[in-house]
């Protein structure tokens, strides 16, 4: 399997210290279990409205924080695992949408933290985590048609060498490397802040870790915390 490197850079500690990022690269093969992600998902909204970690709402709200300190307005643009967990308490679930979508969306419900799923092959050079100029290019949908925009100036964007893949961090993922289970090479990331504990991180990690096992037995999956460097 190819190595595909994600890089976070610099000022991304600075604005938000002790940030830290698991990464999964999945070779994936032929899905025997599609229902694996569909039940995870159920499972994952009858969780949420039974219990909950005791720290899960503090991740949250350390996620909307940071979001203002680059500009973002988080109740209108909240980080993506606080979107999914507000339609669930508002609706009672989730549809399914794809087995492998519906696995890490189970994931970010359950343990409050932002998952994103991304189709390798549509990348273009490696994905890094950085500060946006203003002047790179996002693809989006707009009334059911791809529309190009930018990102604001010094806003946190997920990007590679051909512009945008994900805008405010981890709020809107774009159209070019969206994920599904036909694709062959998967990638997937895991963000969380001070307020999630390590060994939580992990075990969210595990869960999807071994939901991609039970979908498509055959995969091959690698893994790597990405972190600032020791001082």
């Amino acid at each position: 399997m190819e190595q595909f490197s994600p890089s976070i850079d610099a000022c991304i500690f600075d604005l938000a210290p002790g940030f830290s990022a698991l990464s999964l690269q999945v070779q994936a093969a032929p899905v025997r279990h599609p229902e694996t992600g569909r039940d995870a998902l159920a499972q994952a909204c009858a969780a949420l409205q039974q219990q909950d970690f005791p720290w899960a709402e503090a991740h949250l709200a350390a996620w909307a924080e940071v979001f203002c300190r680059f500009g973002a307005k988080p109740k209108r643009t909240p980080c993506s695992a606080e979107a999914l967990r507000k339609r669930v308490a508002r609706d009672g679930s989730l549809p399914s949408m794809d087995p492998i979508v519906d696995l890490y969306n189970a994931v970010s419900i359950r343990f409050a933290v932002p998952v994103g799923g991304e189709n390798i092959a549509a990348y273009v050079g490696q994905p890094r985590l950085t500060r946006a100029s203003g002047s790179e290019v996002f693809d989006t949908m707009k009334a059911g048609e791809v529309s190009l925009e930018s990102p604001e100036a010094g806003e946190v964007i997920w990007r590679d060498d051909a512009g945008v893949t994900c805008r405010r961090w981890n709020w809107r993922q774009g159209v070019r490397t969206r994920l599904s289970t036909g694709q062959p090479q998967m990638w997937f990331v895991l963000e969380r802040l001070p307020a999630m504990p390590a060994e939580a991180l992990q075990q969210a990690g595990d869960m999807l870790e071994q939901g991609i096992r039970q979908m498509m037995p055959d995969a091959v999956i690698s893994r790597a915390l990405l972190c600032a460097a020791p001082q």
